[in-house]
C-alpha cells in the first residue's frame, strides 16, 4: 500500500503512521536518526536555527571573513605586479612573445603610468595609487599568479563568488555559513554591501545560496540611506502584536510542513521571518556609526567630501559586524557600468585614480583598526576582482579584461604577512609560476576557517557538490 504524504482523515501521514504503528517504536527510531544528524526540533517545536554555530573540521585560524571585492577588474600591473619589461617593449604586439589565444584586445604593450616602489620589510611592490595601503602592506600575502576562465564580467564574477562560471551554484559566503553557521543569531550570517551606484553584473546570484537552503544566502545591506529596507515594523503595529502574528504564522507554516515534509524551503522561510524579527533590534545598533569616535572615522577616511567616505563607511560597518559575530561580510567597490566600477576600458588613469582614492585609506584603516582591537588574527581579509587587465593598450589609454593572470591578496586570519605566491610572465600576461586557480583561493579560505574543502559537501541532484568542484589546493605557502 502506498502512503500519501499529504494529510487526509482516511490516510495517515508517514509521521502519523510511525507514531501509531508498533506502539510508536517507529517514531522513536526516527527521532534517534534525526537527533544523530542534528535535525531534531527542540521541545518548543521550533527547529534548530540553520545559522546556529557548528564545529569546524579542525581548529580554525579565522572566525570571520571580510571580502573586499573590486568589481569591474582592477589592473594588477598598475597596482601590485610591477613589470619593468612593459617599458622596454612598449608598443610591441604582445602576441610576438606570448600566446594570446582568447584575448579580445590586440593593442601594443602599454607601460604602467604609475610609479612603483617596494614597501615594508617584505619589499612588496605597490604603486603610488595606494600610499596608505603601502604603510600596512607587510600584513598582506600577495597572490600574483591567480587565473580564471572567463573574459566576460558576469561569468568571471560567478567564478570568483561561486567557483563556477554559470549561475545556480552557492556562493562562497553561503558555503561558509552552511559549514559553520554564525556566532550571532540576531544578525545574518552572511552580509553583502554593494555599491550605491548599483550592484555587480549578474546581481543576486553572486551572493545566492544556489541549491543550499535559502537561510544561507547573503543579506544585502546598504551603507548609504536606510541600511536594510523594510526592517522597521509599521507604526501601528507594536512589538507584542507583531510577536503574536509571527507565532500564529509559524503555527500555520509548521502545520503545512507536517503535511509536506519534502518541502525543505519552508523551514528556511519560517527562520527568515524570525531572523527579520530579531534583526529589528540588533541590526540598527550594529550598523549605527554614531558611537564611533572621530578618530576612528578619520582612520577609515570617513570625512565629508573625501573620496573614501562611502567605502570607508562600508569597511567600518564590516568591522562592527564581525565584531558582533557575523561570519562573512562582502563589500563591493564599484557599481553599475563603465567608469562607475573598475572597468577601465577608456583610460586607466581616469578610472583607477578615482577608485584607488576611494578605497586606499578605508582598506588601510580597516587592517589597522582590526589589529588595534585584537580582531585581525581572527578575521581573514581578502582583496580581489573578477579578473585583472591587459598589459596591452585599449583605445587611447585603457586596458581590456584579463583573466589569464592577475593579483589577489589576503591578510589576517592565519595569513603569513609579507609573503608572496605565484608570478605572471615578464609582461604580466599569463600566470606563469605557481599558478593559482580560483578553486585554490577558495580551498585556502575554507582551510583558514577550519574546513576541509573536500569534506564540505552538499548532496543535490544525485551527487555530492562542493565549492571547489573536483579541484582546489590549499596554498600552504601563505599560511602562518
Amino acid at each position: 500500500m502506498s502512503i500519501n504524504a499529504n494529510h487526509h482523515p482516511w490516510r495517515p501521514s508517514r509521521r502519523e503512521l510511525l507514531s501509531r504503528a508498533g506502539g510508536g517504536f517507529g517514531s522513536l527510531a526516527l527521532a534517534g536518526l534525526l537527533s544523530n544528524q542534528g535535525l531534531l526540533a527542540n521541545a518548543g517545536g521550533s527547529a534548530l536555527s540553520p545559522l546556529a554555530a557548528r564545529p569546524a573540521h579542525f581548529a580554525p585560524k579565522a572566525k570571520s571573513v571580510i571580502f573586499l571585492f573590486m568589481y569591474g577588474g582592477p589592473s594588477h600591473i598598475d597596482l601590485f605586479d610591477h613589470k619593468p619589461a612593459l617599458k622596454k617593449f612598449a608598443g610591441k604586439k604582445v602576441s610576438e612573445s606570448v600566446d594570446t589565444k582568447g584575448a579580445r584586445s590586440s593593442g601594443g604593450l602599454f607601460p604602467s603610468p604609475y610609479k612603483f616602489e617596494r614597501h615594508g620589510e617584505s619589499g612588496h611592490w605597490v604603486s603610488d595609487r595606494y600610499p596608505n595601503l603601502a604603510r600596512v602592506i607587510d600584513k598582506t600575502a600577495m597572490l600574483r599568479g591567480v587565473y580564471g576562465h572567463s573574459i566576460s564580467h558576469a561569468p568571471a564574477l560567478f567564478e570568483l563568488n561561486t567557483g563556477q562560471i554559470r549561475t545556480g551554484f552557492p556562493s562562497l559566503g553561503s558555503w561558509v555559513t552552511y559549514g559553520l553557521g554564525s556566532h550571532n543569531q540576531d544578525l545574518p550570517g552572511f552580509v553583502v554591501m554593494y555599491d550605491y551606484r548599483g550592484g555587480p553584473i549578474g546581481g543576486a546570484p553572486n551572493w545566492g545560496s544556489g541549491f543550499l537552503p535559502g537561510a544561507f544566502q547573503g543579506t544585502p545591506v546598504r551603507s548609504k540611506g536606510t541600511p536594510i529596507l523594510n526592517l522597521s515594523r509599521p507604526g501601528k503595529l507594536d512589538q507584542g502584536r507583531q510577536r503574536q502574528l509571527l507565532d500564529y504564522a509559524a503555527r500555520l507554516n509548521r502545520g503545512h510542513r507536517e503535511r509536506h515534509p519534502a518541502e525543505a524551503a519552508l523551514e528556511a522561510r519560517i527562520e527568515s521571518f524570525e531572523l527579520a524579527y530579531r534583526m529589528q533590534a540588533a541590526a540598527p545598533e550594529a550598523l549605527d556609526l554614531k558611537g564611533e569616535s572621530e578618530a576612528t572615522r578619520k582612520l577609515y577616511g570617513i570625512e565629508r567630501g573625501k573620496p573614501g567616505q562611502y567605502f570607508g563607511t562600508q569597511c567600518l560597518m564590516a568591522r562592527r559586524l564581525v565584531e558582533r559575530g557575523v561570519r562573512f561580510v562582502q563589500l563591493y567597490s564599484g557599481g553599475g557600468h563603465g567608469d562607475n566600477n573598475w572597468d577601465a576600458h577608456g583610460s586607466i588613469t581616469g578610472n583607477h585614480n578615482k577608485h584607488c582614492a576611494a578605497t586606499d585609506q578605508p582598506m588601510a584603516g580597516l587592517l589597522e583598526d582590526l589589529e588595534q582591537r585584537g580582531l585581525l588574527d581572527e578575521t581573514l581579509v581578502v582583496w580581489g576582482g573578477e579578473f585583472g587587465r591587459t598589459p596591452q593598450k585599449q583605445g587611447g589609454g585603457g586596458r581590456d579584461h584579463h583573466p589569464f593572470g592577475f593579483t589577489m591578496w589576503m591578510a589576517g586570519g592565519g595569513i603569513k604577512g609579507g609573503t608572496s605566491h605565484g608570478e605572471t610572465d615578464e609582461v604580466g600576461y599569463h600566470a606563469a609560476v605557481d599558478r593559482t586557480s580560483v578553486h585554490d583561493v577558495h580551498a585556502t579560505i575554507l582551510h583558514l576557517m577550519g574546513m576541509d574543502h573536500e569534506r564540505l559537501t552538499y548532496h543535490f541532484s544525485g551527487r555530492d557538490f562542493r565549492l571547489t568542484d573536483v579541484a582546489g589546493k590549499v596554498i600552504d605557502q601563505v599560511i602562518a
